[in-house]
Protein backbone atom coordinates (compact mmCIF):
# COMPACT_ATOMS: atom_id res chain seq x y z
CA UNK A 1 0.00 0.00 0.00
CA UNK A 2 1.28 3.48 -0.94
CA UNK A 3 2.57 5.62 1.92
CA UNK A 4 0.83 8.97 1.66
CA UNK A 5 2.61 12.21 2.53
CA UNK A 6 1.25 13.45 5.82
CA UNK A 7 -0.07 16.97 6.14
CA UNK A 8 -3.34 18.43 4.92
CA UNK A 9 -2.74 21.88 3.41
CA UNK A 10 -5.78 24.17 3.68
CA UNK A 11 -5.63 27.47 1.78
CA UNK A 12 -7.72 30.14 3.52
CA UNK A 13 -8.35 33.68 2.25
CA UNK A 14 -11.08 35.06 4.51
CA UNK A 15 -13.79 34.45 1.89
CA UNK A 16 -17.19 32.89 2.59
CA UNK A 17 -15.72 29.53 1.50
CA UNK A 18 -12.87 29.54 4.05
CA UNK A 19 -14.99 28.03 6.84
CA UNK A 20 -15.99 25.20 4.50
CA UNK A 21 -12.32 24.61 3.60
CA UNK A 22 -11.59 24.25 7.33
CA UNK A 23 -14.53 21.89 7.91
CA UNK A 24 -13.47 19.67 5.01
CA UNK A 25 -9.87 19.69 6.28
CA UNK A 26 -11.15 18.62 9.71
CA UNK A 27 -13.14 15.76 8.12
CA UNK A 28 -10.02 14.50 6.32
CA UNK A 29 -7.95 14.86 9.51
CA UNK A 30 -10.50 12.88 11.53
CA UNK A 31 -10.36 9.98 9.07
CA UNK A 32 -6.62 9.95 8.37
CA UNK A 33 -5.04 11.25 11.57
CA UNK A 34 -3.05 13.74 9.49
CA UNK A 35 -2.11 17.20 10.83
CA UNK A 36 -3.51 20.33 9.18
CA UNK A 37 -1.42 23.25 7.95
CA UNK A 38 -3.41 26.43 7.39
CA UNK A 39 -1.87 28.69 4.75
CA UNK A 40 -2.75 32.29 3.90
CA UNK A 41 -0.84 33.93 1.05
CA UNK A 42 -0.52 37.71 0.78
CA UNK A 43 -0.47 38.27 -2.96
CA UNK A 44 1.79 40.70 -4.72
CA UNK A 45 -1.06 43.15 -5.26
CA UNK A 46 -1.44 43.34 -1.48
CA UNK A 47 2.25 44.08 -0.98
CA UNK A 48 3.61 47.52 -0.20
CA UNK A 49 2.77 50.15 -2.81
CA UNK A 50 6.05 51.38 -4.26
CA UNK A 51 4.63 53.89 -6.75
CA UNK A 52 5.94 57.47 -6.74
CA UNK A 53 2.77 59.48 -5.97
CA UNK A 54 4.57 62.78 -5.65
CA UNK A 55 4.44 63.80 -9.32
CA UNK A 56 6.22 67.04 -10.04
CA UNK A 57 6.24 68.28 -6.42
CA UNK A 58 9.68 69.68 -5.64
CA UNK A 59 12.06 70.51 -2.83
CA UNK A 60 10.94 70.23 0.80
CA UNK A 61 7.26 69.61 0.00
CA UNK A 62 8.18 66.60 -2.10
CA UNK A 63 10.42 65.18 0.64
CA UNK A 64 7.71 65.60 3.28
CA UNK A 65 5.08 63.98 1.07
CA UNK A 66 7.36 61.08 0.23
CA UNK A 67 7.97 60.47 3.92
CA UNK A 68 4.21 60.52 4.58
CA UNK A 69 3.56 58.12 1.72
CA UNK A 70 6.31 55.78 2.91
CA UNK A 71 4.74 55.74 6.38
CA UNK A 72 1.31 55.03 4.87
CA UNK A 73 2.80 52.16 2.85
CA UNK A 74 4.42 50.71 5.96
CA UNK A 75 1.18 51.06 7.93
CA UNK A 76 -0.78 49.40 5.13
CA UNK A 77 1.70 46.51 4.98
CA UNK A 78 1.37 46.02 8.76
CA UNK A 79 -2.44 46.02 8.57
CA UNK A 80 -2.45 43.50 5.70
CA UNK A 81 -0.15 41.19 7.67
CA UNK A 82 -2.35 41.57 10.75
CA UNK A 83 -5.42 40.72 8.67
CA UNK A 84 -3.65 37.62 7.32
CA UNK A 85 -2.78 36.47 10.84
CA UNK A 86 -6.38 37.10 11.94
CA UNK A 87 -7.68 34.96 9.04
CA UNK A 88 -5.36 32.15 10.12
CA UNK A 89 -6.42 32.41 13.76
CA UNK A 90 -10.12 32.35 12.79
CA UNK A 91 -9.44 29.25 10.69
CA UNK A 92 -7.56 27.62 13.58
CA UNK A 93 -10.58 28.24 15.85
CA UNK A 94 -12.89 26.47 13.37
CA UNK A 95 -10.55 23.45 13.22
CA UNK A 96 -10.26 23.31 17.00
CA UNK A 97 -14.06 23.44 17.26
CA UNK A 98 -14.17 20.52 14.80
CA UNK A 99 -11.87 18.53 17.10
CA UNK A 100 -8.53 18.91 15.30
CA UNK A 101 -5.57 19.23 17.68
CA UNK A 102 -2.52 19.16 15.38
CA UNK A 103 -2.68 22.51 13.56
CA UNK A 104 0.09 24.68 12.10
CA UNK A 105 -0.36 28.11 10.50
CA UNK A 106 1.74 29.73 7.80
CA UNK A 107 1.57 33.31 6.46
CA UNK A 108 3.29 33.65 3.10
CA UNK A 109 4.04 36.56 0.78
CA UNK A 110 4.08 36.44 -3.01
CA UNK A 111 2.34 34.35 -5.63
CA UNK A 112 0.08 31.57 -4.32
CA UNK A 113 1.29 29.00 -6.87
CA UNK A 114 4.95 29.70 -6.07
CA UNK A 115 4.16 29.43 -2.35
CA UNK A 116 2.35 26.15 -2.91
CA UNK A 117 5.32 24.70 -4.82
CA UNK A 118 7.44 25.12 -1.68
CA UNK A 119 4.76 23.78 0.68
CA UNK A 120 3.25 20.78 -1.12
CA UNK A 121 6.19 18.34 -1.05
CA UNK A 122 4.93 16.65 2.12
CA UNK A 123 1.22 17.33 1.59
CA UNK A 124 -1.30 14.52 1.05
CA UNK A 125 -4.00 16.91 -0.25
CA UNK A 126 -4.48 20.63 -0.95
CA UNK A 127 -7.82 22.24 -0.06
CA UNK A 128 -9.14 25.41 -1.67
CA UNK A 129 -12.55 27.10 -1.78
CA UNK A 130 -14.60 26.90 -4.94
CA UNK A 131 -14.65 30.69 -4.99
CA UNK A 132 -12.20 33.09 -3.42
CA UNK A 133 -12.67 36.43 -1.72
CA UNK A 134 -12.82 38.33 -5.02
CA UNK A 135 -15.50 36.04 -6.47
CA UNK A 136 -17.76 35.67 -3.44
CA UNK A 137 -20.56 37.62 -5.05
CA UNK A 138 -20.42 35.87 -8.43
CA UNK A 139 -22.37 32.63 -8.36
CA UNK A 140 -21.05 31.06 -11.55
CA UNK A 141 -17.52 32.32 -11.16
CA UNK A 142 -14.71 30.07 -9.99
CA UNK A 143 -11.92 31.43 -7.85
CA UNK A 144 -9.20 32.99 -10.00
CA UNK A 145 -6.49 30.88 -8.35
CA UNK A 146 -8.35 27.56 -8.61
CA UNK A 147 -7.29 26.50 -12.10
CA UNK A 148 -3.75 27.80 -11.57
CA UNK A 149 -3.41 25.68 -8.42
CA UNK A 150 -4.82 22.52 -10.01
CA UNK A 151 -2.55 23.02 -13.03
CA UNK A 152 0.54 23.50 -10.88
CA UNK A 153 -0.05 21.10 -7.99
CA UNK A 154 1.34 17.58 -7.96
CA UNK A 155 -1.02 16.58 -5.13
CA UNK A 156 -4.76 15.88 -5.13
CA UNK A 157 -6.77 19.10 -4.78
CA UNK A 158 -10.10 19.19 -2.96
CA UNK A 159 -12.37 22.03 -4.08
CA UNK A 160 -14.71 22.89 -1.20
CA UNK A 161 -18.24 24.22 -1.84
CA UNK A 162 -19.79 26.92 0.32
CA UNK A 163 -20.79 24.56 3.14
CA UNK A 164 -19.70 21.19 4.52
CA UNK A 165 -22.12 18.26 4.65
CA UNK A 166 -21.45 14.73 5.99
CA UNK A 167 -19.80 12.48 3.40
CA UNK A 168 -20.75 8.82 2.95
CA UNK A 169 -21.41 8.34 -0.79
CA UNK A 170 -18.61 8.96 -3.29
CA UNK A 171 -19.02 9.25 -7.07
CA UNK A 172 -15.90 8.59 -9.16
CA UNK A 173 -16.06 9.90 -12.73
CA UNK A 174 -13.99 7.30 -14.56
CA UNK A 175 -12.92 7.74 -18.20
CA UNK A 176 -10.07 5.21 -18.28
CA UNK A 177 -7.43 7.92 -18.64
CA UNK A 178 -4.19 8.18 -16.69
CA UNK A 179 -5.53 10.64 -14.11
CA UNK A 180 -8.70 8.58 -13.59
CA UNK A 181 -6.57 5.48 -12.95
CA UNK A 182 -4.44 7.50 -10.55
CA UNK A 183 -7.63 8.62 -8.76
CA UNK A 184 -8.61 4.96 -8.27
CA UNK A 185 -5.12 4.13 -6.92
CA UNK A 186 -5.42 7.07 -4.54
CA UNK A 187 -8.81 5.88 -3.24
CA UNK A 188 -7.52 2.32 -2.81
CA UNK A 189 -4.49 3.40 -0.79
CA UNK A 190 -5.99 6.13 1.40
CA UNK A 191 -7.72 5.57 4.77
CA UNK A 192 -9.97 8.51 3.87
CA UNK A 193 -12.33 6.28 1.88
CA UNK A 194 -12.62 3.38 4.30
CA UNK A 195 -16.27 2.59 5.01
CA UNK A 196 -17.60 4.93 2.31
CA UNK A 197 -19.76 3.73 -0.58
CA UNK A 198 -17.82 4.18 -3.85
CA UNK A 199 -19.62 4.36 -7.21
CA UNK A 200 -17.45 4.27 -10.35
CA UNK A 201 -19.24 5.68 -13.39
CA UNK A 202 -18.21 5.92 -17.03
CA UNK A 203 -20.31 8.12 -19.33
CA UNK A 204 -20.57 7.49 -23.06
CA UNK A 205 -20.94 4.67 -25.56
CA UNK A 206 -19.84 1.34 -24.04
CA UNK A 207 -16.78 -0.35 -25.54
CA UNK A 208 -15.14 -3.65 -24.54
CA UNK A 209 -11.97 -1.78 -23.56
CA UNK A 210 -13.91 0.75 -21.49
CA UNK A 211 -15.94 -1.93 -19.74
CA UNK A 212 -12.78 -3.90 -18.88
CA UNK A 213 -11.02 -0.79 -17.54
CA UNK A 214 -14.06 -0.04 -15.36
CA UNK A 215 -14.21 -3.64 -14.06
CA UNK A 216 -10.49 -3.58 -13.29
CA UNK A 217 -10.89 -0.31 -11.39
CA UNK A 218 -13.76 -1.71 -9.32
CA UNK A 219 -11.75 -4.89 -8.63
CA UNK A 220 -8.83 -2.78 -7.36
CA UNK A 221 -11.12 -1.08 -4.84
CA UNK A 222 -12.93 -4.23 -3.68
CA UNK A 223 -9.56 -6.01 -3.29
CA UNK A 224 -8.69 -3.62 -0.43
CA UNK A 225 -12.08 -4.05 1.24
CA UNK A 226 -13.90 -1.00 -0.11
CA UNK A 227 -17.58 -1.09 -1.08
CA UNK A 228 -17.49 -0.38 -4.81
CA UNK A 229 -20.06 -0.49 -7.61
CA UNK A 230 -19.67 0.45 -11.26
CA UNK A 231 -21.91 1.53 -14.12
CA UNK A 232 -21.77 2.87 -17.67
CA UNK A 233 -24.24 5.65 -18.46
CA UNK A 234 -25.24 7.06 -21.87
CA UNK A 235 -25.01 10.74 -22.70
CA UNK A 236 -22.59 13.61 -22.20
CA UNK A 237 -20.41 13.59 -19.05
CA UNK A 238 -21.45 17.04 -17.80
CA UNK A 239 -25.21 16.45 -17.92
CA UNK A 240 -25.23 12.73 -17.05
CA UNK A 241 -22.98 13.18 -14.00
CA UNK A 242 -24.88 16.24 -12.77
CA UNK A 243 -28.19 14.36 -13.01
CA UNK A 244 -26.74 11.31 -11.24
CA UNK A 245 -25.42 13.49 -8.39
CA UNK A 246 -28.86 15.06 -7.93
CA UNK A 247 -30.80 11.78 -8.26
CA UNK A 248 -28.55 9.65 -6.02
CA UNK A 249 -27.51 12.25 -3.42
CA UNK A 250 -23.76 11.79 -3.67
CA UNK A 251 -21.62 13.68 -1.16
CA UNK A 252 -18.21 13.79 -2.90
CA UNK A 253 -17.14 13.73 -6.55
CA UNK A 254 -13.69 12.35 -7.43
CA UNK A 255 -12.30 12.86 -10.91
CA UNK A 256 -9.08 13.21 -12.84
CA UNK A 257 -7.96 16.75 -13.59
CA UNK A 258 -7.23 15.64 -17.15
CA UNK A 259 -9.94 14.19 -19.34
CA UNK A 260 -8.86 11.13 -21.35
CA UNK A 261 -10.12 12.57 -24.64
CA UNK A 262 -9.31 16.23 -23.93
CA UNK A 263 -6.48 18.26 -25.42
CA UNK A 264 -3.63 17.87 -22.97
CA UNK A 265 -2.61 21.52 -22.82
CA UNK A 266 -6.06 22.55 -21.57
CA UNK A 267 -4.94 20.99 -18.26
CA UNK A 268 -8.40 21.04 -16.73
CA UNK A 269 -10.70 19.49 -19.33
CA UNK A 270 -14.03 21.17 -19.99
CA UNK A 271 -15.87 18.37 -18.15
CA UNK A 272 -13.86 19.00 -15.00
CA UNK A 273 -14.42 22.76 -15.09
CA UNK A 274 -18.15 22.32 -15.78
CA UNK A 275 -18.53 19.87 -12.91
CA UNK A 276 -16.75 22.13 -10.43
CA UNK A 277 -18.87 25.10 -11.53
CA UNK A 278 -22.21 23.29 -11.35
CA UNK A 279 -21.74 20.95 -8.37
CA UNK A 280 -22.73 21.89 -4.86
CA UNK A 281 -20.62 19.07 -3.44
CA UNK A 282 -16.87 18.88 -2.86
CA UNK A 283 -14.78 17.80 -5.84
CA UNK A 284 -11.48 15.95 -5.37
CA UNK A 285 -9.22 16.38 -8.42
CA UNK A 286 -6.36 13.93 -8.99
CA UNK A 287 -3.68 14.57 -11.61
Amino acid sequence: MTQHPQKIVALVDGSAHSASVCDHAAWIASRTGAPVELVHVLGRREATDTQDHSGAITLGARTALMEQLAELDAQRARLISQRGRAILEDARAILEQDGVADIATRLRHGDIVEALAEIEADARVILIGKRGAEADGARGHLGSNLERIVRASHRPVLVAPQAFAPISRVLVAFDGGASALKAVHHIASSPLFKGLAIHLVTVGTPTPEGAKALDDARAELTAVGLQAQSAILPGQPETALAKLIDDENFDLLVMGAYGHSRIRNLIIGSTTTAMIRSCRLPVLLVR
